[in-house]
């Protein structure tokens, strides 16, 4: 499933949640002997052990609401060869929303979840793993690196400077989580660059498949055609793609997650060959979203393809409502009706059933995402994400009121101190774009942020100080020109209780939250 579905705007309300209700994160499985992991002293332990077992970490950093980690949950980690695997590694689970986990996720330049990274035992960073491929092609690379595969950054240099690598070694650079790389390799706008530049070095080095997997990541990487710039020998290498059943499938991550990207990077939209191509496309997602070998998601994931691809052949569709053929259109709802009826496993069903609710929306369907979404809400471990899809619905739609309320009512019910400050960031965002005027809520709303983060010792750190900063640009904005000064101070005063009692590290970062505001309200 595409990781930026976990991306849908998140809410807030002005209600809080007692620590002493908020049930800590479960193990991400039953089968593996995970070590739960919140502060440094933590991952010592692990790495103590790893080094007197002769073993590498491997540590997995997501969220309890996450779908694209249910995800991971439903389909790999609970597999009987993954616990296998398991006796060579020091397992190491860290949950954003154990107090202290978002000072480790700076630590290691995790922010995204999920992201599994495989270490060595004295802290050298073999692989991130891609969370989206298929289970038993990540299980393949899990086993590589296990065998004493070598740091990547080792790896990736030797290619760069033309050194001979083995295909084992390609293997892993076409494998490898760009998408959680957080710029440990390479900044993100270089990588659809430095892609095509593996893959044209791999040719003859590694195998034929792995060249082409760099190629299709190169292509799904390049920001709506700018970066890979596609030749005739591209074209032909991707049709060869699309039509064998058995490559498309080796291939299903990259083609199901960046299929807009990749049809947009091969043709423009004034090419007479798109057409072509878009019809190929949808054949080669059919198949994969007929395969029974594969995940529900997965094959979700190839039917949401579907749709993008019918959305870009008529590129003056209306946003919100687009023209699809009726056969997709069958296709979405039976998949979400089926899904629906189906799923028993609740990890399975919080990964799938949040995407089957975006596929009908981005269908045009809004009501039966809403009525999903609505018919889910008590069968969720996490409905506050699923109150957030609701919101954003609505949001779309113009019904603001209703998007305020199932905002509100999503940060009512969500859990943990990193989600809370993550939601609360987007409804307060979502109360100042939608409802200006609206002082009295918005204040209510942004002290309940400040008093949160005045209780978490991670605050300031990682996702949680970024959604914090996300709220403090809001509210300059709002404030501007000396609008709101008596609100703002009352908020001032607030935030310097709260800063006072921060470590002094994170102090300036506290301290500037509100600057802009009221450098603003000076300039006033």
């Amino acid at each position: 499933m595409k990781a930026t579905l976990s991306a849908i705007l998140l809410g807030l309300a002005a209600a809080s949640v007692s620590p002493a209700t908020w049930a800590a994160p479960s193990a991400p499985s039953t089968n593996v002997a995970w070590q739960a992991a919140a502060a440094d002293a933590d991952i010592e332990r692990a790495f103590t052990r790893a080094r007197a077992d002769k073993k590498p970490v491997l540590l997995y950093w997501g969220a309890t609401w996450c779908p694209p980690c249910n995800q991971l949950k439903a389909t790999l980690f609970n597999r009987q060869d993954f616990a296998e695997l398991s006796k060579g590694f020091v397992a190491v689970h860290v949950d954003g929303d154990r107090p202290g986990a978002q000072k480790l996720g700076q630590r290691f330049k995790v922010s995204g979840y999920p992201t599994v990274v495989l270490f060595s035992a004295d802290g050298q960073e073999i692989t991130r793993l891609p969370g989206e491929a298929d289970a038993p092609q990540v299980l393949a690379l899990l086993q590589q690196g296990l065998a004493g595969g070598r740091p990547i950054k080792a790896v990736l240099a030797d290619a760069l400077g033309s050194k001979p690598l083995a295909a084992a070694d390609w293997r892993m650079l076409a494998f490898y989580s760009w998408e959680t790389d957080e710029g440990q390799l390479v900044p993100k706008d270089e990588v659809p660059a430095l892609l095509a530049r593996l893959a044209a070095a791999s040719a003859g080095a590694g195998d034929a498949e792995t060249t082409t997997r760099l190629w299709l990541r190169a292509l799904a990487a390049s920001d709506d055609g700018k970066g890979v710039k596609a030749d005739d020998a591209l074209r032909q290498r991707a049709q060869r793609v699309l039509a064998d059943p058995a490559t498309a499938r080796s291939m299903m991550d990259v083609l199901t997650n960046g299929a807009p990207e990749i049809v947009q990077a091969l043709e423009d939209e004034l090419s007479p060959r798109r057409a072509a191509l878009l019809a190929s496309y949808d054949a080669a997602m059919k198949r994969l979203e007929a395969d029974a070998t594969l995940s529900r998601a997965d094959r979700l994931g190839a039917l949401i393809a579907r749709i993008q691809l019918a959305r870009l052949a008529d590129p003056d569709h209306d946003a919100l409502r687009p023209k699809l053929p009726a056969p997709l259109l069958a296709d979405v709802r039976a998949f979400a009706a089926g899904a629906d009826r189906e799923i028993v496993d609740g990890y399975e069903r919080q990964a799938v059933i949040t995407a089957a609710a975006y596929a009908l929306g981005r269908a045009g369907l809004w009501s039966e995402s809403n009525a999903l979404l609505e018919g889910n809400l008590a069968r969720s471990h996490s409905p506050y994400y699923l109150m957030s899809q609701l919101g954003s619905n609505a949001r779309k739609l113009g019904r603001n009121d209703e998007a305020l309320r199932w905002y509100g009512e999503a940060f009512d019910k969500s859990q943990g101190p990193a989600t809370r400050l993550q939601w609360g960031a987007g409804y307060l965002a979502a109360l100042i774009e939608l409802a200006p005027k609206d002082a009295v809520r918005i204040e209510k709303v942004a002290s309940q942020l400040l008093r949160e983060a005045g209780a978490d010792s991670a605050a300031f750190d990682g996702r949680s100080a970024r959604a914090l900063a996300r709220a403090g640009s809001k509210l300059a904005g709002w404030s501007g020109e000396g609008r709101h000064a008596a609100v703002m101070r009352r908020l001032q005063t607030q935030l310097d209780g709260v800063c006072a009692k921060v470590d002094a590290a994170e102090r300036a970062g506290c301290t500037s939250l509100l600057r802009p505001a009221a450098a603003a309200k000076k300039d006033a």
